[in-house]
Parts: structure tokens; C-alpha cells; sequence
């Protein structure tokens, strides 16, 4: 999951990189860095926290080349030993790393018993010793002796003293481009082509083991023989502002006020005379017997949402899978994937997908990156428009992947309308504007630790949706259930110390779910509820109500997440917690 920046060109190296991490810090913050060459020998400075503790600490300067990373750590603890860039045990060598060797244990023992040093816990000096050990003047012919030898998916970049001119990298099943200018002025490396600072820039991605050797205005790529590949580029015209909290306290609370915006976005121009049109599929799915959903955390409740629209507006069988058991998983033939993903990046997604396709099903993606992994090794994406969602904790991406599949179930459906779904933005203007209210309830319930939610139908996945970004952002523990499972076990838990927070906007079950709630609380549990304005007597049960426009059962999970995602927010920053950017969680992973 982390992020990785390289640059050779005309403007300042050591600025430029630390402008890349910017655009990166999303993939990890335990810690960043940045190396480069400074009259042929290694300079390396690095720092345990976000960029900020990195920039403070900066003492570098007069870089000719730069190679930056911004860490979630995997192997070693978050220290200042354990950041990245890595060395080997001569300082010949600067490395930074993305994703896992996994026999770097037997690696390291074996070296050990060379001679070699280690200095920390981490596999990436293990992958930097190792090139250095069959380096003997060709730095692309020691990445490649040494590739041959590790197990795991990586990308990674590198810098040696004797060769000042270039960064050499190379990637197998982790994302990295290479960028250069029309002018062939600079050359820049990246984890995700869209931190490419906003230049006009000729792309090419790396895989199964690609090398390059990357020069000012210059990319030599080889594959893993070493044989020169000419690889296919892409043009890359990337906006140049930075995102911009615009004038809100956190960038997820600009997400969530941006919703009725992206959900249109996400749905204008793709409905014509009757009948869902996707501006980017060039093959029809539809000619699949059943769907199969695949997703990981937000997008796998998406797929959750997807599943039940597609059995109830098209009568299509369906369900999800979390894309990290899926590709375990039998699945009859005819069988469409959907792949959903925001980053596009997500690794457990990506090696689902691979595998579904060697299985010979076709896979459709969605997703909200243009140019990411996805997008590229799916038979056809749809793009959720919803732009950039800087927040660590996904909001509007969530609205808009719903937003998508609704159309999609209409789309295989070959029938419907979309008034109903027009009218949501409007619905959840009306939730935003309950922001103090909302704000209000939530100072009240932040003392609590524990959290059950529940709901019925549409409702259920809403909920786990609703739980995660309370744990993403509070750090409590939240968890989502099927209402009537409560009383199966869970109930044993529920005590006055225990709130329920029940989602009850799902018309079919309403009943259901009013008995569910006299049953926690007899058992002395606080309880808010998120109910549609016409259930008035859900508020003689529960202790508080946040009160949500009507729609139909398939459209209830739009106000109701917002309400959720609102009641998280204000909760974490009750309890002062680092919003944009949890604990422990990267915006884009891609570490299996």
C-alpha cells in the first residue's frame, strides 16, 4: 500500500518529490522519505509520521536525482530504522518498496551467513541487499538476477552511486508507471499516475516482472530475460489543482456535503429513451445468468447493495463476495464478476480478478481512477465521475458505486426509469441540512466504546457500511447485523452500556425491525434510530430518532448512509481523532 515517487528532470528533484508524496500520503502515513545523489554519494533523510514530520526534519538539498516513498508498514515496526528508503550494508544502494517479499526470512538467513548486516526488520533491506550482492556494473542485470529469486508482488525503485543518471524499477502485480514529457525534459515514477502533478505527460504501467531503466526524457523497459520491450504509452493530461478543503474543517466532511453533486454525476447522460446506456462498454454483459459481486470493505457492502438490486429490478441471481475469499470460491458458468473498486488499486480485488478471468469469466470493473490497474484488466469499466475522494474513509465513492449499480440493474433489466433516483440528491440536501442536529446526537452517543448496528434487507449492508466508518474514524468497536440475527447470539452482549444504532428505512420490513428493537430494548440498550418521516411510533422506542425523507426500498440506502456517515464524523471528532487519516489504514491497499 505504499506509495512510491521518483523524478530526473529539469526542475528541482527534492522538490518535486516531495510534492509527489503529497499526492501519495493517502497510500500511508507510519512514515515517509525521500533519497537521492549528492556529488555521487547516497543522501537519505526519513521520518517515523505523516510528510509534514518529514519536511520539518529535511536537510537535504542540491539532489541531483530523487526517490521518494510515503510507508503503511507491513514487515517492522513503525520506527525510524524500519522507513524507507532502504540501504544495503555497503550504502551503495537506495531502495523504496511497495508490497511483500515472502521469503525474505530464508533470503536474509542466507546472506547472514555471507557476511551480509542487517540493520532492521523490514523485507525491503533484505530485496536491497540482494541486488547489491549481484551487482557487478549493470544495475538492471543485478534487478533482474535478483528477481529471479524472490517470491511475493512488489514495486520498487532504486538508485545506485555509480550511476547518477537513472533510477532503475520494476514491478510484478503492483502498480507502477513511468511518465515523460513531450520535450523529453524529465522523467517521473509513480505508484499512481494520477499524482503526477498535473503535467502533460506520455505514460507506460510495468508487470509480471518488467524492469526499466529510467533516464532524464528517456525509459528503456525489458522483461524478466532482459529482452527490450517497446511498450505501448498513454497519454495522461492531468488537472493541475491540488484538492482543496474549501473551506470545510476535513476533506471527508467536503465529501460527504458533495454527495448530491457526485450521485448526479454519476447518473447524468446514461439514461436515453427509456434505457440505461454506459458511454464506456464496448461488449454487453447481459447475456450472463447470474452476477457475481466482488469488493473489498465500502466497495464489498456496495456489492452487497448491487446484489439485491439486480434480483429485485431484473430478476437476475445474485450475490457478493469479499474479494479476498472469492477467488477461492466455485462459481457456475455464465457467471458475470463485477469488480468493484474505487482506487482501482486494490490488490486483494486486482488478484480476484486475474484469477476469475484464467477461470475464462468475463469481469466488468467499476471504478472511480482512470488509468489504474482495473481499469486496464477488466473486459469493460464503468467510471463512477464522482472525482477525487481524498479521505481516507470513503464517502461519496460509496453513494456513487450504488448510484452505478442501480443503473446497472436497470441496464440488464433492459426496462425502467430513473425519476425515483432523480429525486435523491434533493433527500439527501434534506439530511445535510440536519448537520447540527445530527452533530448533537452524536456528542451524545461518543462516550461509548461499543456499537451494535442493525438492519433488515437494504438496510443490512447499509448498516455494515454505516458500523465501518464509525470503526474506520473512532477507533470503537462497531458492528453491523441482520436485525433478526441479533436475537441468535449477538443479544448477549446488550446492556445499557451497549447502544444500538437501527437502520429503519426498508418499508418491507419495518415491522420486523420495530419487534427487533423492543427486544434490545428490554434489555436496557440506548437506541437511535434512522427512520423515514411516516414511521412516527419508532420514536417511543427508541431514545433518539434522526428522521430521513421517504423514497422506495431499493433507493433507502442513499439518505440513510449520509445520516451514518454524518453520525461517524461527528463522533471521532468528539472523541479527537485523526480523521482524514486514521490509524493503521491507507486509502488505497494494495497489499494482499
Amino acid at each position: 500500500m505504499c506509495g512510491i515517487f521518483g523524478y530526473i528532470g529539469k526542475d528541482d528533484p527534492l522538490k518535486t518529490c516531495i510534492l509527489g508524496l503529497e499526492q501519495l500520503e493517502y497510500r500511508g502515513y507510519d512514515s515517509t522519505g525521500i533519497a537521492g545523489l549528492v556529488d555521487g554519494q547516497i543522501a537519505v533523510c526519513k521520518e517515523v509520521g505523516k510528510l509534514s514530520k518529514l519536511k520539518e526534519k529535511l536537510t537535504l538539498e542540491r539532489l541531483e536525482i530523487a526517490i521518494g516513498h510515503t510507508r503503511w508498514a507491513t514487515h517492522g515496526k513503525v520506527t525510524p530504522v524500519n522507513a524507507h528508503p532502504h540501504q544495503d550494508f555497503q550504502d551503495s544502494i537506495a531502495l523504496v518498496h511497495n508490497g511483500i517479499i515472502e521469503n525474505y526470512d530464508a533470503l536474509k538467513d542466507e546472506m547472514q551467513k555471507q557476511g551480509v548486516r542487517f540493520q532492521t526488520e523490514t523485507d525491503t533491506e533484505v530485496l536491497t541487499n540482494l541486488i547489491s550482492k549481484f551487482y557487478e556494473g549493470d544495475l538492471v542485470a543485478a534487478v533482474q538476477k535478483a528477481l529471479s529469486h524472490v517470491k511475493g508482488h512488489f514495486a520498487f525503485a532504486l538508485l545506485h552511486k555509480a550511476h547518477p543518471g537513472e533510477i532503475v524499477v520494476a514491478a510484478r502485480e503492483c502498480p507502477l508507471s513511468i511518465g515523460v514529457d513531450d520535450e523529453r525534459t524529465e522523467s517521473i515514477i509513480s505508484s499512481d499516475p494520477n499524482a503526477f502533478l498535473g503535467k502533460k505527460l506520455n505514460i507506460l504501467f510495468l508487470r509480471g516482472d518488467e524492469i526499466a531503466k529510467v533516464e532524464r526524457g528517456k525509459v528503456s523497459v525489458f522483461d524478466k530475460n532482459l529482452n527490450p520491450i517497446a511498450k505501448k504509452t498513454e497519454r495522461l493530461d492531468a488537472g493541475s489543482g491540488a484538492p482543496s478543503k474549501e473551506g470545510f474543517e476535513h476533506f471527508m466532511l467536503k465529501e460527504i456535503h458533495e454527495q448530491p453533486s457526485t450521485i448526479q454525476k454519476a447518473y447524468l447522460g446514461r439514461f436515453e429513451d427509456g434505457l440505461v446506456q454506459f458511454e464506456s462498454l464496448s461488449h454487453d454483459f447481459r447475456s450472463a445468468s447470474q452476477v457475481c459481486f466482488i469488493g473489498c470493505g465500502t466497495s464489498a457492502h456496495a456489492g452487497a447493495i448491487g446484489a439485491l438490486f439486480l434480483e429485485d429490478l431484473a430478476g437476475i441471481p445474485s450475490h457478493y463476495e469479499i474479494a479476498s475469499e472469492a477467488r477461492y470460491r466455485l462459481l457456475p458458468q455464465n457467471t458475470l464478476v463485477v469488480a468493484i473498486s474505487q482506487s482501482g488499486e486494490t490488490a486483494d480485488t486486482i488478484s480476484a480478478v486475474r484469477e476469475m478471468k484464467s477461470r475464462g469469466f468475463k469481469v466488468l470493473g467499476i471504478c472511480n481512477v482512470k488509468n489504474s490497474t482495473l481499469t486496464r484488466e477488466t473486459d469493460g469499466c464503468i467510471f463512477l465521475k464522482a472525482g477525487t475522494e481524498v479521505s481516507v474513509c470513503s464517502t461519496k465513492a460509496f453513494t456513487s458505486q450504488i448510484t452505478v449499480l442501480y443503473l446497472f440493474a436497470l441496464y440488464f433489466s433492459g426496462k425502467g426509469n430513473i425519476d425515483e433516483l432523480k429525486k435523491i440528491p434533493a433527500q439527501i440536501e434534506k439530511v445535510l441540512e440536519q448537520e447540527p442536529r445530527i452533530q448533537h446526537i452524536a456528542k451524545k452517543y461518543s462516550r461509548y466504546d461499543n456499537f451494535f448496528f442493525m438492519g433488515r434487507r437494504y438496510m443490512f449492508p447499509t448498516c455494515m457500511e454505516a458500523a465501518l466508518k464509525l470503526k474506520e474514524i473512532s477507533y470503537v468497536n462497531a458492528n453491523g447485523y441482520a436485525a433478526g440475527e441479533l436475537k441468535h447470539g449477538p443479544i448477549a452482549l446488550i446492556d445499557s452500556n451497549f447502544p444500538v444504532i437501527a437502520f429503519c428505512a426498508n418499508h418491507q420490513t419495518e415491522e420486523k425491525i420495530v419487534s427487533n428493537l423492543q427486544e434490545v430494548k428490554a434489555r436496557g440498550a440506548p437506541i437511535l434510530a434512522l427512520a423515514p418521516e411516516h414511521l412516527k411510533g419508532i420514536s417511543k422506542i427508541a431514545d433518539d430518532v434522526i428522521w430521513l425523507p421517504e423514497t422506495t426500498d431499493p433507493l433507502s440506502p442513499f439518505a440513510s448512509t449520509v445520516a451514518g456517515q454524518l453520525f461517524a464524523y461527528f463522533v471521532a471528532k468528539e472523541r479527537g481523532c485523526d480523521i482524514d487519516q486514521p490509524r493503521n489504514l491507507a486509502k488505497s491497499v494494495t497489499v494482499e
